[in-house]
């Protein structure tokens, strides 16, 4: 499997190659760079796909499931947007997971309560969703994650215990906050990419090309063209017999502390 570990072995392993044999003849430096850059290279790309499990293990689908069964999940909320999203899946009998900012549920506290209300999970997906979240040390991670925990046992009394990273993005940091908060990490194998266009045709067939049994669907409750995404895709679902099951049930987890 590859890993941070095993990736950061190898490399060290072939730099103290190079220097090992640049006592017996003399190696450039351009090896020594490019080894460096590779080794950059491949941290990031790896870091930036949740599905790798490069850092942290992420559940990002169920490939055992055969069942035309899948859950759906919201990033970014709550927000105005989010009360057009639960009609909609009041309207198709559907239950989804929502993963919540810490100070956008502080904002909307009585959104929150009509997801929990309405049979939905909710999960902590950091308190600012800063873009430098990635960069945070441990600490400032593990503080991040905590108060939106606090906040969430005010707001509905339940111990959150899924954790989705901002943006996707898994780092050493994030890895070791983890073992502070003690998540499970949530991702996706079905990425919408609503969050970076409007485009709902591209949307909707970017989803339903890589829907399949087990597969884990991102949207977000953000944006008018997302709800009206949604229910392209619950039309969809319904057609094509695809039955939409919660995050719990796919992955057999549990969402919150007992």
């Amino acid at each position: 499997m590859i890993t941070h570990k095993n990736i950061s072995l190898f490399f060290i392993f072939l730099l103290l190659l190079l220097v090992l044999l640049n006592f017996y003849t003399a190696i450039s430096l351009w090896y020594f760079f490019a080894v460096i850059l590779i080794w950059l290279g491949i941290n990031a790309v790896f870091s930036a796909r949740i599905t790798s499990n490069y850092h942290v293990k992420a559940f990002c689908s169920n490939p055992s499931e055969k069942e035309k069964k899948i859950a759906i999940t919201f990033d970014d909320g709550p927000s105005k947007y989010t009360l057009e999203v639960l009609d909609l899946l009041r309207k198709y009998n559907v239950k989804a997971a929502f993963f919540c900012i810490g100070k956008n549920a502080e904002a909307y506290p009585e959104i929150v309560k009509q997801i929990i209300d309405e049979g939905h999970l909710v999960g902590n997906h950091s308190y600012n969703h800063s873009p430098f979240f990635d960069l945070y040390n441990a600490k400032n991670i593990a503080k991040e994650i905590q108060k939106t925990d606090e906040l969430f046992v005010k707001l509905i009394s339940k111990k959150l215990n899924f954790f989705r990273p901002p943006y996707g993005v898994t780092t050493p940091s994030i890895r070791r906050a983890l073992k502070i908060t003690g998540h499970k990490v949530i991702g996706w194998n079905i990425r919408s990419l609503d969050g970076g266009t409007k485009d709902q045709n591209l949307i909707f067939n970017r989803i339903i090309k890589r829907i399949s049994p087990g597969g884990i669907v991102l949207l977000h409750d953000t944006a008018p063209h997302s709800v009206l995404v949604l229910e392209q895709f619950l039309q969809f679902l319904q057609q094509n017999k695809y039955e939409v099951i919660s995050i719990e049930k796919l992955l057999n987890l549990k969402a919150y502390e007992n």
